[in-house]
């Protein structure tokens, strides 16, 4: 994977220039370009279907709305540009070889159907974690519905970097493609690890070796271990991350209802909750 070009879906909110500088962050240290996307709702789509509103109401509506606008324009530009300077990112719509740069586009929409649609022209999303571990309309589009990978980052990510890499393998179609998506990261790593648990192991740890050829064919070195799952989902494979200090967790994203699965088959709220280690996961 070449990346071109990564987008970003971003709201307001807490935290809002230190989600812009996060992904930045990523930006500048995969040397590509990002695509900030801003979207604000419209009268309309706040409206429920079928109700006719007075001329009056609809024109006052308006005009709160483009005041709104306009607010949200230039709070998200100042803080856009000023990220941009601190991190040393070229403002630009468009990609320009070997320079990381970046480009704020702010449109109007359902920003969820927004982000479905304008995530499926990037090479990467790049998504924050949701606040308390709590799944938006937004996260889901972006982890679901967009057919690339996402770079899950934490709400508040000082650094990027990917000298160090923790793979949380359970034998899933999604965890096979979240492998093949992070080649690139884990040929500039220094280490990359497997970690998995018994309950995806049956077959003598076969498929584990079957991976680690696999990734030696791409010039990868692997260690491996087995570890213990706990009662919380999602908890076991961030304490591996932690406790060996990884850069980034490659794992696979799946639903049943919603985003209920992701990171060795356990719920995704506790590693999304807690985690302040970035995420490379596949749908």
């Amino acid at each position: 994977m070449i990346l071109k070009k990564m987008l970003f879906p971003v709201g307001g909110g807490d935290e809002l220039e230190a989600r812009i500088n996060g992904a930045l962050l990523v930006a500048k240290r995969l040397n590509t370009h990002l695509e900030v996307l801003v979207t604000e709702a419209n009268v309309s789509s706040g409206v429920p279907s079928g109700m006719v509103l007075p001329n009056e109401v609809v024109k006052r509506l308006e005009q709160v709305h483009i005041e709104n606008f306009k607010s949200v324009l230039d709070t998200h530009k100042k803080i856009f540009d000023n990220s941009c300077k601190k991190i040393g990112i070229i403002e630009s719509e468009t990609p320009q070889d070997n320079e990381a740069t970046a480009h704020l586009n702010i449109t109007v929409g359902v920003r969820s159907h927004m982000v479905a649609q304008q995530t499926k022209f990037c090479d990467m999303v790049v998504a924050a974690a949701p606040q308390k571990g709590v799944a938006t309309a937004t996260f889901e589009a972006a982890v679901l519905k967009s057919g690339k990978p996402v770079m899950v980052i934490p709400r508040a990510m000082k650094k990027f970097e990917i000298n160090s890499i923790i793979i949380g393998w359970n034998n899933s179609p999604e965890v096979a493609r979240a492998v093949s998506e992070a080649i690139p990261f884990m040929k500039q790593a220094k280490k990359v690890h497997i970690v998995s648990s018994k309950a995806y192991t049956t077959e003598n740890l076969t498929r584990i070796r079957d991976l680690r050829e696999y990734l030696a064919i791409h010039g990868i070195e692997t260690t491996f271990e087995l570890i213990k799952t706990t009662f919380i989902p999602g908890e076991a494979i961030l304490n591996a991350a932690k406790d060996g200090d990884f850069d980034m967790i490659v794992a696979g994203a799946y639903c049943k209802k919603g985003l209920k699965e992701m990171m060795l088959g356990g719920s995704s709220r506790y590693l999304l909750e807690h985690t302040d280690i970035p995420a490379l996961v596949s749908h």
